[in-house]
């Protein structure tokens, strides 16, 4: 009999000799490692590497155990698998076959986030009302974030593209792991003491979600809540959030929307521009049009018409009125004549003269100049005077 170490193998025998020690001695197996190499294929399996930091394995997620996930993996995730050990004989490389995957320590992080969630918002700091329009038409966009990261460029591309009139000013910060979130608040408090931006966008590209935590530490979200400059909040992909979002005058789901929201676009500005010159510059033409026919009516014959046509009926009721004032006047005129010769009649009755015309006679004592009414209170050798109609007499009693 041929001895063990003297057996030649195949390269397939050997292979499939490995296979069956590695699964007979590892058929169920939890790791826990972080995603990377991430790619879905299009029947539904999903192939990516788990590594820490000192190793990576193979991992292959097959359709059926893919469509049970609770979450869409990427890159940088921190999960932790079920599965077993296998070699893909083909190749040569061992792997594990993962049956079910979730995402490691993301249940305590979750709480924690959501503790502090329900703490910041009963201070009102995520209020609507609190919430500021973005400026229509910003000079300059300050933006916090990684110098060297990819939302960065993303900003700048689509900034340049949209409006190349709009500055950016660009505020570099650490965006993951310790110190992130003191060096992301110093930028937003020093944009805001001086007034460097109209808009202040604050965000980041993608990672896990360990990765995003820096914007939702408290000091960041409050110093997003106390900022002057209306702010945007752009962190990670579109399924990411941060609690920075909440605090935020607006949220962004990517960097690139960010600056889709921030910078207005100059043609559109441009087109508006046109549109509002084309638009005065009708009405005004067609005010002058309206101004000019209302001129045409002031020709010298048409006003001398015009105030003829005002005058005439002044003149008619300056007539009436005159007509109407000259019979009034006569009318008292004729009443008053009336008056005075019935007052004369009545006078002249009553008159002393009509009396001694009548043929009386008026006697009065020469001296005294009293009247006699009484003869027999007259003495003998008084003298009289005697006035008629006409004259007077002097008199003697005897």
């Amino acid at each position: 009999m041929e001895d063990k170490d003297d057996y030649v193998y195949t390269v397939s025998q050997l292979t499939g000799l490995i296979k069956t020690m590695l699964q007979e001695s590892f058929p169920c197996v939890h790791l826990k490692g972080e995603i990377s190499n991430f790619k879905a294929n299009s029947t539904g399996h999903l192939y990516f590497s788990l590594k820490d930091a000192g190793a990576q394995i193979n991992a292959v997620m097959f359709r059926g155990s893919a469509s049970r996930l609770a979450f869409t993996p990427k890159d940088g995730m921190l999960v932790q698998a079920r599965g077993r050990i296998s070699v893909y004989e083909a190749q040569g490389r061992y792997q594990i076959i993962i049956d079910s995957m979730t995402q490691a320590g993301l249940g305590d992080i979750m709480e924690m986030l959501e503790a502090r969630k329900r703490k910041l918002a009963a201070e009102g700091l995520f209020d609507d009302r609190r919430k500021r329009p973005l400026p229509p038409y910003p000079a300059t966009i300050g933006v916090v974030t990684s110098p060297t990261g990819a939302a960065l460029r993303d900003i700048l591309n689509i900034a340049r593209r949209r409006n190349d009139k709009v500055n950016v000013v660009v505020l570099p910060a650490q965006v993951q792991g310790e110190g992130a979130a003191e060096t992301i608040v110093r930028m937003i408090r020093t944009a805001d003491q001086y007034r460097l931006c109209d808009i202040l966008i604050v965000g980041r590209g993608g990672g896990s979600l360990e990765d995003l935590l820096p914007f939702s530490d408290e000091s960041v979200v409050r110093a997003i809540a106390a900022c002057s400059i209306p702010t945007i909040s752009a962190v990670g992909h579109e399924i990411d959030w941060a609690l920075s979002d909440f605090a935020a005058d607006q949220r962004a789901p990517t960097p690139s929307a960010a600056a889709e929201l921030a910078v207005p676009e100059k043609r559109l500005i441009e087109d508006a521009i046109r549109e509002n010159r084309e638009s005065i510059h009708e009405s005004l033409a067609a005010r002058l049009r309206t101004e000019r026919l209302k001129l045409k009516g002031f020709s010298r014959d048409s006003l001398e018409l015009q105030f003829r046509m005002i005058e005439q009926p002044y003149l008619q009721r300056l007539d009436s009125c005159k007509s109407s004032l000259t019979d009034e006047i006569g009318k008292l005129v004729e009443g008053n004549r009336t008056k005075l010769a019935l007052l004369s009649q009545t006078l002249s009755f009553c008159s002393p003269q009509t009396i001694f015309d009548r043929g009386y006679s008026m006697v009065t004592d020469a001296e005294s100049g009293l009247v006699i009414r009484d003869a027999g209170a007259v003495p003998a050798g008084t003298e009289l005077i005697v006035r008629p109609s006409k004259g007077s007499l002097t008199a003697k009693v005897l």
